[in-house]
């Protein structure tokens, strides 16, 4: 499972079921971020006790990439029994900030900034 682009590409890990982001995300619209929330879903679905979100490779994501994170978040709210982990890096400046952002909409999240 696997999205990819020019400058970019999303994968599912299932063996540490982490869903894993690199490169620089500068699509145009939640339209084009639409197979990443997809994906992202799918693995929702399948109900995982744990699920980890790794931007520690994701130099760049602009307020459309932002957007579509911050709504799969909020959907996760919802599924009581996944406790979300999101993986980021203090060495990408955009991510201290955005991401601390997404863990005010989802107070369970782990947040683990390295």
């Amino acid at each position: 499972m696997q999205v990819k682009g020019e400058n970019y590409r999303v994968w599912y890990d299932k063996h540490k079921d982490a869903v894993n982001f690199d490169g620089s995300l500068r699509l145009s619209g939640m339209e084009d971020y639409a197979p990443i929330l997809q994906l992202l879903n799918d693995i929702a679905s399948t109900e995982p006790a744990n699920m980890v979100i790794n931007l520690q490779c994701l130099k760049f994501l602009n307020s459309s990439g932002i957007s579509m994170l911050s709504k799969f978040i909020i959907g996760m709210r919802k599924k009581k029994t996944v406790q979300m982990k999101i993986l980021g890096s203090n060495n990408i400046p955009w991510q201290g900030k955005s991401l601390k952002n997404l863990q005010r909409l989802m107070p369970g999240l782990t947040l683990d900034l390295q």
